[in-house]
């Protein structure tokens, strides 16, 4: 007697390394953890995306919008996907018949997905913070251009500036950079970023990919007029368990010279962008590196609050890092007028005091947060590191809670009117 043959097909659901510049929104948003992701590749977990598409507007490249017929048996795994190069081509009806597939329409049968969260530990309820990020911009924002210039045609930009911005003699130097494009169109808004292709080749031979950085410098350039941008990068000597690694592309960065050319994709992101309404509160909360986007929202502000169109509406920022002398820009932030900006400063190695963390400053803070949290003008603009927002996610809930608020109808509107944003790495 012959064995039935499982010729149950789906959709595949896969991620283009061509265009995929490794922001990690995709995983960041993904509500079921179904991609993950190496040095080189994003991928996702055939038998566990459950095709909920929460991934697909978010992506700033259109990467994650690939799909592949296949029947289950031959699904890619996530290790063939990781040594991928570009996308494997579609199966064609002949091939498809030779795997006992039938009518290409089969493939709406999905299969089922795994469980969409790991169970909580007893006595704890999961807290999924990536749920309540907008993938929308703000109503009043600026339209946003971007994918002007993809992977396989860069333009090239001219570095006219590179300084470090946090303390002197500290091994963890953060790099301001400004890059001009000269009179190639490079339209950006605050809260974009680009990709920068450092040259050469990987230990396999391969052309290094691009890395993301977020703009630091407000929509009409560094310096107002031109065509330039800036950027905020954090020297890489160790990877996150403390081992001595050199960053690839931060390195490059940071070394480069007055003069230099730089081969630059994007520009990118079409959702983290600040409020063109004048009279909207903007609260920042970043760590380090986090600061770019940050920096070019407060100087936007400030140069309309001294070309008088200003209108009143409050900038607060927490903002976080190990040590004073490893913040960047901290110098600057203090020439900053108070009834401009309220900063709140979290230092979490500093010698002989207490951790503080962002999301302590903001408990501390709670009162004015909460009136800001009643206020539908309020936008929220979260950047840093990945560790850091759940905490940060969590303050705003407590913070909520305490004043009465109902979190779920809060944190549900701020997602749905565009005014809470993640951008985390």
């Amino acid at each position: 007697m012959d064995m039935a043959v499982d010729v149950s097909v789906i959709r595949q659901h896969l991620i283009d390394p061509e265009i995929c510049i490794r922001c990690n929104t995709c995983e960041a948003t993904c509500p079921v953890n179904a991609i993950t992701h190496d040095d080189r590749n994003y991928v996702v977990r055939a038998d566990v995306c459950n095709g909920c598409m929460a991934c697909i507007s978010p992506c700033p490249t259109g990467s994650i919008d690939n799909w592949r017929t296949m029947p289950v048996v031959r699904a890619y795994s996530i290790e063939e996907q990781l040594t991928w190069d570009e996308l494997p081509a579609e199966l064609t009806p002949e091939q498809l018949e030779a795997e006992g597939v039938g009518e290409p329409q089969e493939a709406l049968q999905q299969v089922p997905a795994a469980s969409p969260q790991p169970p909580a530990a007893p006595g704890e309820t999961a807290f999924n913070s990536a749920q309540y990020g907008a993938t929308v911009p703000p109503w009043s924002a600026a339209h946003a251009y971007t994918n002007l210039h993809p992977p396989k045609s860069p333009t090239t930009a001219t570095v006219v500036g590179n300084f470090n911005c946090t303390e002197a003699g500290y091994e963890n130097q953060t790099h301001h950079i400004v890059l001009d494009f000269g009179a190639m169109p490079f339209p950006v808004l605050e809260g974009q970023s680009i990709g920068i292709i450092p040259p050469g080749t990987d230990a396999n031979g391969k052309a290094h990919f691009a890395r993301q950085y977020s703009i630091a410098s407000p929509r009409n350039g560094e310096r107002p007029g031109y065509n330039n941008i800036s950027l905020t990068v954090k020297r890489v000597l160790q990877d996150h368990q403390g081992k001595p690694v050199r960053g690839v592309a931060s390195n490059y960065v940071c070394d480069l010279k007055v003069g230099d050319k730089v081969q630059v994709i994007g520009p990118f992101g079409s959702s983290f962008l600040m409020p063109n309404h004048p009279k909207s509160h903007i609260v920042m909360i970043c760590t380090g590196t986090g600061s770019a986007p940050m920096r070019a929202m407060t100087e936007w502000r400030r140069r309309l609050r001294k070309s008088g169109k200003f209108e009143g509406g409050k900038l607060m920022l927490f903002f976080g890092a190990r040590t004073q002398q490893e913040l960047p820009y901290f110098g600057p932030l203090q020439t900053l007028p108070k009834d401009f900006i309220d900063i709140n400063f979290a230092f979490s190695r500093t010698q002989g005091q207490p951790k503080r963390y962002v999301q302590d400053l903001m408990r501390e803070r709670a009162a004015d947060l909460a009136e800001l949290l009643k206020d539908g003008q309020t936008h929220f603009y979260v950047c840093g590191l990945k560790s850091m927002e759940e905490g940060v996610v969590l303050a705003l809930r407590d913070v909520a809670t305490e004043a009465g608020l109902d979190w779920d109808t809060v944190g549900a509107g701020l997602k749905r009117e565009g005014r809470l944003h993640l951008e985390t790495y």
